[in-house]
């Protein structure tokens, strides 16, 4: 996979768990997602996984 794919992705994966879990955890609010512990963990979920796929991507860059 190319190292700029899998940074484009990590960066929107990291950017959308960050906002889900935002709002699950009610700092964000106006939506039916605020406020509910299950999207804080599934945004927590989706924010590690980007940081995984960045770091991939730059592990390959600089090789």
């Amino acid at each position: 996979m190319k190292p700029w794919l899998l940074l484009t992705a990590g960066i929107l994966l990291l950017t959308l768990g960050a906002i889900w879990g935002l709002q699950g955890l009610g700092v964000i609010t106006g939506s039916p997602m605020t406020g509910q512990k299950l999207w804080f963990g599934i945004g927590l979920v989706c924010a590690v996984a980007g940081l995984a796929l960045m770091a991939a991507g730059t592990r390959r860059t600089s090789r």
